[in-house]
């Protein structure tokens, strides 16, 4: 009978020792993938890790030991068994505001551990992500507090990183740049292209990043990676599905977005849809006395009974003609026939309605008439597909081999119309680009890894043009926008970089790529403009470098610095686009133009204290050679030309000696307890043109800006109360002949001003989640630096989130 009773208790407390542990995300309750689970003092004799439903099985723990959780991104946690039991074997943790052993892709295309990074680099995770809950990918850079963003029109974004915007900063999504032949020097939309619901995570790495990625990457690169097939780590099929619904205020966003995994053994599926509806901009009704009345939209363009009819605006605070409506698509299929071996065919589409130029739109003449009766851009189409391969090797000349195949066909247009000349102006651009990257990575010995690649690109440039009179129909010839014979550019580079541990506390990374370039521009007919060349060719070659040295000392200091070099070379925008920039000025192309080369110097320190607090103060100074600028210039020795019905001064692209720029970073996170955490950004930056007297504003210069706040996380509930802040931009530190839009500031500059946020969000269960926020709660009036649009007033948000 003892020995009966013995058995049955030893059976009873296995199955008590062997209950798997469920490991969750504090906040969303979601379950954590492969967080490793040990015994205190045990070393690695006890080692689990979970699985892809966040459980591991501990059999051999008894109620006195404590055991550890640890997970990059998450505060490492510690409870005894009888704790757990006490929670039903359901671990909670929170995610760290940072993460300095966090595995980054942007700074080498390969995976490796930030801390052994000396470049600056921000990384945002999914639930980073999700949280900030923003309508677009350019909201989330602006509410991120790390990066300004430039809008002209509400469906815009324009990034700035470290004084550089548009195509001198890079955007690469899944491995593939999204730069190509016609990116401008002024301001971008093309980050709307990027679903933000479909992205997995975001990386922003500072500074030039040419060695790795090319040509472009002067300000620095913003690397999205977005949603992954999941296989099935068991037999059975894996599904996994979320979606949300959100509502916005502000602009009466409607968004619903859907995302589902397939997973089986070798295959997996990864599906997202995401379709929103953006109404007419509400911009804040508090004003005060430095914006004065900037932004207000009395009147706007109507067309009735074929004729242009300025109507009245009933609320001047709502910026009408500036919604629109977008739809992303994205669908990927792995296929892993074994561990070493993996393929992956990415499809991703995006589409819009048309998107009114607002800036445009709300421009009057001295008599304070309207000057445009229609100006938007046609859809933004862009088309990604791309084949990717994985392979890993057990010896031979590389330990991992990835390579991607791409091709990118993207179509933008512009339409525009003079208010009372009923002359339609349509200009279409395709392009089509085919880009190949081999990236290989072997490791030399256990101190010393070694990359190295191969890039080639191709793009091709058609542009067509007609007028349409939109009272008869009659359709005219009309001058396009980019070479109409076409154009075309081709790079190949190769490059090879390292990471080497000198020894226990010390990291050197070296680097260098060389990339030829070559641009061919046709013009076929010259009725419009009689150019005095029939063709551009321009061949160049480029050579840059990088070191840097990263040292970890006692006392949790890590101490970081770089030399780098980047370069840029002249598209098909820059050398032989004729666009008119702003009304009375005409750029016209230069076939002389030379590529932009920048030499940067980057220095970081980071201090850990008392566990629970970091700070860290980053600076740069770069020297930038060959700045392509706008500046005055002639065309068959002329100054003006007749140019749509008007004289127009005579501008193009050139070269400047050399520009200077500089600025600070820096970072503050202090988690006061476990639930609680304050943190805070704040960037500054300056930039001049070299000239033989006075030092002059180099464009692009965002004011000093950041973000401030405290976030809290308990149990299935996350709330953050923020301060988002730009300070002045002067009309002493503008550009008044490049990009910087004095015309849509106040007569002083942009005035500075501070916004106060609030978001929050409950875990109902695991499947259901409920956010709210109140963006801009004072309503205060404001505009972003170079912006012609005013931001948006009191905001408030709403979303319904489901988790299968």
């Amino acid at each position: 009978m003892n020995y009966v009773l013995y058995l049955l208790i030893s059976l009873c407390s296995f199955e008590l020792l062997a209950q798997p542990i469920q490991v969750q995300d504090k906040g969303t309750l979601q379950p954590i993938e492969n967080v490793e689970i040990r015994k205190a003092g045990s070393g690695l004799a006890t080692l689990y890790f979970t699985n892809r439903l966040g459980i591991a099985d501990i059999t051999s723990a008894s109620d006195s030991d404590t055991l550890v959780f640890q997970h990059i991104g998450y505060r490492t946690a510690k409870f005894t068994l009888a704790q757990i039991r006490a929670t039903n074997f359901i671990v909670l943790v929170a995610e760290k505001q940072r993460e300095l052993n966090e595995v980054i892709v942007a700074a080498n295309r390969t995976t490796e551990l930030q801390s052994r990074v000396a470049q600056p680099i921000r990384v945002f995770t999914r639930n980073e992500l999700r949280f900030l809950n923003q309508p677009t990918m350019a909201e989330v850079l602006q509410q991120s507090g790390h990066v300004l963003v430039q809008k002209s029109q509400l469906g815009g974004g324009s990034p700035i990183l470290r004084g550089f915007e548009a195509n001198k900063v890079l955007i690469v999504v899944d491995g593939v740049r999204m730069n190509n032949a016609i990116f401008r020097g002024g301001h971008l939309q093309n980050i709307l292209t990027v679903d933000n619901a479909s992205v997995d995570r975001m990386e922003i790495a500072m500074g030039p990043g040419s060695v790795v990625y090319g040509s472009d990457a002067l300000g620095g690169v913003i690397y999205v990676q977005t949603l992954t097939p999941k296989l099935s780590n068991s037999g059975t099929i894996a599904l996994n599905a979320t979606g949300f619904v959100r509502y916005g205020s502000a602009m009466k966003e409607k968004t619903v977005h859907a995302d589902w995994n397939l997973g089986f053994r070798k295959w997996a599926l990864a599906t997202s849809i995401t379709a929103s509806d953006f109404g007419d901009l509400r911009q804040g009704a508090q004003r005060n006395d430095d914006i004065g009345q900037l932004g207000l939209r009395p009147f706007y363009a109507g067309f009735e009974n074929k004729t242009d009819v300025k109507l009245t605006n009933p609320d001047p605070n709502v910026q009408v003609s500036s919604g629109y409506k977008q739809i992303d698509l994205l669908q990927k299929v792995l296929f892993q026939p074994n561990d070493r071996t993996h393929h992956l065919l990415n499809i991703q589409y995006s589409t819009s309605t048309d998107i009114p130029r607002y800036d445009r739109l709300t421009e009057t003449d001295a008599s304070g008439n309207l000057s445009h009766a229609q100006w938007f851009y046609g859809p933004q189409k862009r088309l990604l597909t791309s084949y990717g391969l994985t392979k890993k090797f057990t010896a031979g000349i590389t330990d991992e081999l990835n390579v991607i195949a791409a091709y990118q066909s993207i179509e933008e247009s512009r339409h525009n119309r003079r208010f009372g000349n009923y002359g339609l102006q349509h200009r279409v651009e395709q392009v089509n680009v085919w880009t190949l990257n081999a990236d290989l990575k072997k490791k030399l010995a256990t101190n010393h890894t070694l990359r190295y690649g191969l890039e080639g690109t191709y793009n091709t440039v058609r542009s067509t043009a007609y007028r349409e009179n939109v009272q008869t129909g009659k359709i005219d010839p009309l001058d396009t926008r980019y070479p109409d014979g076409g154009a075309n550019t081709q790079s190949l580079s190769g490059y090879v970089s390292g990471t080497m541990d000198v020894s226990d506390r010390s990291t050197m990374t070296y680097g260098a790529r060389y990339a030829y370039n070559r641009l061919f521009a046709k013009f076929n007919d010259k009725t419009f403009f009689p150019f005095p060349f029939n063709d551009i060719t321009q061949q160049s070659g480029a050579l840059t470098g990088s070191l840097g040295w990263v040292t970890r000392l006692p006392g949790e200091w890590r101490l970081a610095g770089s030399l780098s070099s980047g370069y840029r070379v002249p598209n098909v925008d820059d050398l032989a686009k004729v666009f008119e920039s702003v009304a009375g000025t005409l750029i016209v192309p230069n076939p002389n133009l030379k590529p932009e080369r920048t030499y940067s110097l980057d220095a970081g320190v980071r201090k850990q204290l008392i566990d629970r607090i970091t700070l860290e103060v980053e600076g740069f100074y770069t020297v930038y050679n060959n700045a392509i600028t706008t500046q005055a210039g002639t065309l068959n020795g002329q100054t003006q030309i007749d140019y749509n019905g008007r004289t127009s001064r005579i501008v193009m692209q050139g070269n400047s000696q050399q520009a200077r720029l500089y600025g600070v970073n820096t970072q503050l996170t202090a988690e006061l307890s476990s639930s609680l955490t304050i943190f805070g950004t704040l960037t500054y930056t300056r930039g001049r043109i070299l000239t033989d007297t006075t030092a002059y504003p180099l464009d692009h210069i965002p004011p000093i800006y950041g973000k401030g706040g405290l976030r809290l996380t308990i149990k299935q509930f996350q709330v953050e109360a923020n301060v988002l802040f730009n300070g002045w931009k002067r009309l002493s530190d503008y550009n008044l002949v490049g990009e910087d839009n004095i015309a849509y500031a106040t007569s002083l500059g942009m005035p500075a001003w501070q916004t106060i946020n609030l978001r929050a969000s409950y875990q109902v269960n695991r499947h259901l989640q409920i956010q709210a926020s109140l963006e801009n709660i004072l309503d205060r009036n404001y505009r972003v630096f170079a912006s012609g649009i005013s931001a948006p007033g009191r905001n408030l948000v709403l979303s319904l989130r489901g988790t299968l």
